[in-house]
């Protein structure tokens, strides 16, 4: 029987699946929102891949994201740090590749690439947002829906542009403030559209580059990658020519695909435990132990006040 190697990637907004075979070939891809029920939505992901590829032939899963440190003991399954999987699954289908961008629903990261001594890619550094998510995913998606846009037309709209104005990227709020001034000027949506993904491009080379170098080749992943818009953005802001900004084929699930190389290449092997045990999880009943509610030990007290103030009577007040 033909073995497979299991990646899971739990983001902030969406869940990412993979199966790679021993050939190191992408067997099984899934790429969806979580809908703010991230072990519901990978449970059906798990029974659809069941339905071609039987639990036995599973040898590894490994997770990562923002959701791997839950998700991992609970599956059972290898925890690899998101950075490592990104740079593992960028330097498999990009060797030359020398920084990496990612930017996902609410984090967006750079990582820069350098040769280790027998010429193998190492990571030499890298940064990543912070508590905000201005500048990332979700940033453009609340903004296209003030505008009337879905996500996929967003950046389909921006490559009409001529000329972009100047919006806040640092924060959304001020980044709304500007948008309504900017209506409230019969600036056509296109060009504000191309005025956001600027700011987003604007905000990543401020807050996170911080005047970090960034050498080409420049590898964009992510689902943000999928924006036209937020490409020619990025171009333009980092200088780069053409051809030294690449979208690899399978940008959105770049983190499931390194962790199953990793799980592949360098962990022992876990099985594959993940859907039953997932199943009986989301099945549970929570219990929740609280201490008893608050009881009055002492009847109510009595303060004695004087009985007049400034000549006024005054009674007894309980408490």
């Amino acid at each position: 029987m033909e073995k497979y190697h299991l990646g899971i990637d739990v983001g902030s907004t969406t869940v990412k699946v993979v199966l790679i075979d021993e050939k190191e070939e992408i067997a099984f891809e899934r790429y969806r929102r979580n809908d703010g029920a991230p072990l519901a939505v990978l449970l059906e992901e798990l029974s659809s891949m069941e339905e071609a590829f039987h639990p036995s032939s599973i040898s590894s899963t490994t997770v990562t994201g923002i959701g791997g440190k839950t998700l991992a003991p609970l599956l059972e399954a290898h925890l690899v740090n998101e950075v490592v999987a990104h740079a593992t699954a960028t330097t498999f289908f990009h060797p030359s590749a020398r920084s990496i961008i990612e930017i996902g629903g609410e984090d967006a990261k750079f990582i820069l690439l350098d040769r280790g001594p027998p010429g193998e890619p190492v990571i030499s550094d890298f940064a990543m947002n912070t508590m905000c998510a201005a500048g990332t995913g979700i940033f453009l998606e609340q903004q296209a829906v003030r505008l009337g846009y879905t996500i996929e037309e967003l950046g389909r709209v921006a490559l009409k542009s001529k000329v972009p104005p100047r919006i806040a990227g640092r924060c959304t709020v001020f980044a709304k403030s500007d948008m309504v001034h900017l209506q409230q000027k019969a600036v056509p949506d296109y060009e504000i559209v191309a005025g956001l993904c600027l700011a987003l491009a604007r905000n990543l080379k401020s807050n996170i580059l911080k005047g970090k170098r960034v050498p080409p080749p420049v590898v964009f992943q992510g689902g943000v990658a999928a924006n036209p818009g937020v490409q020619k953005a990025l171009k333009e802001v980092l200088g780069l020519k053409p051809g030294e900004l690449i979208i690899p084929k399978h940008h959105a699930t770049m983190g499931a695909i390194g962790a199953a190389l990793i799980g592949k290449r360098r962990l022992k092997p876990t099985g594959d435990k993940g859907k039953e045990r997932l199943q009986r999880h989301l099945t549970l009943k929570p219990t929740f132990k609280s201490l008893p509610p608050l009881k009055r030990t002492t009847p109510p007290s009595t303060l004695h006040y004087p009985k007049t103030i400034a000549g006024e009577e005054l009674s007894l007040i309980h408490i």
